[in-house]
């Protein structure tokens, strides 16, 4: 919320969007966050009608019947699916507006460090199709860092490390501006994905992502663990006799199962601290 609340103080607008790979937040100026939701649409195939949208659509994921599909209609933090992200964007803005007057809105828009311009004109382009006046992009490090309260303003080196579901943005921010970035396309999305295919490999159980995502909020560390009486219990279905089955893994095993793209973010850290000049190392080591 610091993001929001910090960037309404530079802008003149009247809601602000983090329109995420995992989730979509939007913000009101005088009220804070007024939606937090899965960025998650159910559509059916038959008719191209949506049937859900957020929570609810998100329920569906891993359980719809042939006709159903669950869409994310963002990937790696940018539109993949333009007329599902444009009626997602439309649904939320819909729901906000069912008990306040907001009409044609200037909004600000949260956006990865990498992005093409192709890719911001799709964001830009959504947004002005399901009635958005203005459209204001910022670079998702530089919104983190606003909202963090650092003192961006200042002839200083301030390191940001944004890990989302599709990215996560490595920045380093001075004098108001972006001295270094890096959006990296391993982030949250990828560990679940890991955790997958470790239980898969090591224990021979079949879970969905939404089970993985569960178990990484629980469980999931970037230092080893010294406890092995932490257990998480999981329920999966038994790849070699394809019938249900319960096990109990440890948070030692979590962060096994997530070590390589958490190797992968550190590895973009370390680029980060490379390239930059020996004053900003010096800044961030305070």
């Amino acid at each position: 919320m610091g993001f929001f609340r910090n960037l309404f103080g530079m802008f003149s607008t009247h809601l602000a969007m983090d329109l995420g790979t995992a989730n979509t937040l939007i913000y009101m100026k005088g009220e804070g966050i007024i939606l937090n939701q899965p960025s998650v649409v159910a559509i059916d195939n038959n008719t191209g009608k949506v049937i859900a949208v957020g929570k609810e659509a998100k329920e569906y994921i891993g359980r719809t019947p042939p006709n159903i599909s669950a869409i994310r209609p963002l990937k790696d933090g940018v539109i993949a699916d333009f007329d599902v992200a444009k009626a997602m964007i439309k649904y939320f803005l819909k729901v906000v507006s069912n008990e306040r007057k907001i009409s044609k809105p200037r909004m600000v828009v949260g956006v990865p460090s990498g992005i093409t311009q192709v890719e911001k004109k799709a964001v830009i382009d959504a947004c002005f199709q399901v009635g958005i006046r203005d459209v204001y992009l910022m670079e998702e490090p530089m919104a983190a860092s606003i909202g963090a309260g650092m003192p961006i303003e200042l002839p200083r080196g301030n390191m940001i490390i944004d890990i989302g579901g599709g990215t996560t943005e490595v920045a380093i921010i001075s004098l108001s501006a972006v001295a270094y970035s890096e959006s990296l396309r391993v982030a949250g999305d990828e560990l679940d994905e890991a955790i997958v295919r470790y239980l898969q490999r090591k224990h021979q159980l079949a879970i969905g992502v939404i089970a993985a995502e569960k178990i990484k909020i629980e469980g999931a560390s970037a230092y080893p663990i010294d406890s092995l009486s932490d257990f998480i219990n999981v329920v999966g279905k038994d790849l070699l006799t394809s019938i249900p089955r319960s096990i109990k893994i440890s948070k030692e095993e979590v962060r096994e199962a997530i070590d390589e793209p958490i190797s992968a973010i550190l590895d973009s850290v370390r680029r980060a601290l490379e390239k930059l000049p020996a004053e900003f190392v010096s800044d961030l080591n305070e």
